[in-house]
C-alpha cells in the first residue's frame, strides 16, 4: 500500500541531504497519478512547515512528444518556494544539487486570482500581468533519472531552481506561440524552440494548471509566477557550466554553475 506520508519523508530527507532515491515505482508499482498528487502535497507542508515560503507553480510535460515519452496525456506540476528563485547572473552553487538539468521556459506574473474548473487563454492572458524570460532548473531526487510520471510528481515535479530574466513584458499584442527560444552552454547552442512548444501555448498550459488545482481546492493567487514548460530539450549540466537562454523580444537569462 502507497503510504503517502512516509513517501513525502523520504522526498523531504533527499532534498535536504542531496541524496537520490531508488524510484519510487520499483518499490510501488501500483502508484496512481492521483496518489502521487497527494505525496507531493504531503512534500509540500513538509517543505513549509521547514520555513519554506511558495512563491508560485512549476509546469511539466508540456510537450507532446514528452508526454508520448512517459505514455501520459496531461502536463504535470510542482510548487515552487521564494529560495528557489535565483536572480539573473547569479551563479548557484553546483554541490547543492544531484544530477541537474536546465530548460528554457516563459513565465507568467499573475496580476490576477485564477480559479478553475473552466479557465481559458483568454482568462489566463487577461490575469497576467506580464511574462519573463527563466531557466528551470530541473534535479530529480530518483537516482539517474530513472522516472515515471509518477515519480516526478511525488518529488515535486523535479523542481529545484528558476533563474528569472530581469525584463517584465506585457502580454497584450503579443502571440507567444511564435516567441523563439535559444538556449546555449558555454557559448554553444544546446536547444532551440518557441512558445507553441509548450501545450500549443504556454496560455494554455497555465489554464491546464489552473483546471488541475481545482481537483485540490487550490487556486493561483496574484502575485504567483508560473513557469509553464520547457520549449525544447533539457540538457544535463556539469560544475562551472555557463547557461544562457535568450527569448525574442522578452530579454535573456542566465546562470553559472559554480
Amino acid at each position: 500500500m502507497v503510504d503517502h506520508d512516509s513517501l513525502a519523508t523520504e522526498l523531504f530527507e533527499a532534498i535536504k541531504h542531496h541524496t537520490p532515491l531508488e524510484p519510487l515505482t520499483d518499490r510501488f508499482p501500483e502508484m496512481t497519478v492521483f496518489q502521487a498528487y497527494m505525496v507531493q502535497l504531503g512534500l509540500v507542508k513538509k517543505l513549509q512547515a521547514a520555513g519554506r515560503r511558495m512563491v508560485g507553480k512549476k509546469i511539466g510535460l508540456t510537450a507532446q512528444a514528452i508526454q508520448q515519452q512517459f505514455g501520459v496525456t496531461e502536463p504535470d506540476y510542482g510548487h515552487l518556494f521564494a529560495d528557489m528563485i535565483v536572480l539573473n547572473g547569479q551563479p548557484v552553487a553546483y554541490d547543492t544539487l544531484a544530477q541537474p538539468r536546465v530548460e528554457g521556459e516563459i513565465a507568467f506574473l499573475l496580476g490576477k486570482e485564477l480559479a478553475g474548473p473552466g479557465v481559458s487563454v483568454a482568462e489566463v492572458l487577461a490575469a497576467t500581468e506580464a511574462v519573463m524570460p527563466a531557466i528551470e532548473i530541473i534535479d530529480s531526487r530518483i537516482r539517474d533519472w530513472q522516472i515515471k510520471i509518477q515519480d516526478t510528481i511525488a518529488d515535486n515535479g523535479s523542481a529545484a531552481a528558476v533563474v528569472l530574466g530581469e525584463k517584465l513584458t506585457p502580454v497584450q499584442g503579443l502571440d507567444l506561440r511564435l516567441i523563439g527560444m535559444v538556449l546555449e552552454q558555454n557559448g554553444r547552442i544546446v536547444a532551440t524552440g518557441a512558445g507553441a512548444a509548450s501545450s500549443g501555448h504556454p496560455a494554455a498550459s497555465v489554464a491546464w494548471l489552473a483546471n488541475k488545482l481545482a481537483e485540490f481546492d487550490i487556486t493561483l493567487k496574484a502575485g504567483e509566477i508560473i513557469i509553464s514548460g520547457s520549449l525544447g530539450p533539457a540538457p544535463a549540466v556539469a560544475k562551472g557550466d555557463q547557461i544562457r537562454v535568450e527569448f525574442d523580444r522578452l530579454g535573456s537569462a542566465s546562470v553559472i554553475f559554480g
